[in-house]
C-alpha cells in the first residue's frame, strides 16, 4: 500500500508502516472507480457511434452495388440489342 500511496498507511515514529488508513483507501478506491466507470461510458457512446456510421456506409454500398448492377444490365441489353439489329 505504501508504494500505491504513502499517504495510505499510518507511521510509527520511526517512519515505520505500523497500518493503513482505510477509510483513505475507500475514498481513493471510489475515485478510481467513478473513472473508469466514465471511461466505459465514453467507449460504450464511441462504440454506438461506430456502429452507426457503419450501417451508413454499408447502406450506401448496397446502394451502390444496386445501381452498378442497373447500369451493368442496362449495358448488357444494350449489347444484345446491337447484335440483334446488326444481323
Amino acid at each position: 500500500m505504501e508504494k500505491v500511496n504513502g499517504d495510505l498507511v499510518y507511521r510509527n515514529a520511526k517512519g515505520q508502516v505500523e497500518s493503513v488508513r482505510y477509510d483513505m483507501v475507500k475514498a481513493m478506491l471510489l475515485s478510481e472507480f467513478l473513472k473508469e466507470h466514465r471511461k466505459v461510458q465514453e467507449q460504450e457512446a464511441t462504440i454506438a457511434q461506430l456502429k452507426k456510421d457503419l450501417e451508413n456506409v454499408l447502406a450506401r454500398l448496397e446502394e451502390q452495388d444496386s445501381k452498378i448492377q442497373q447500369v451493368s444490365n442496362r449495358i448488357d441489353l444494350s449489347e444484345t440489342t446491337q447484335q440483334v439489329v446488326s444481323d
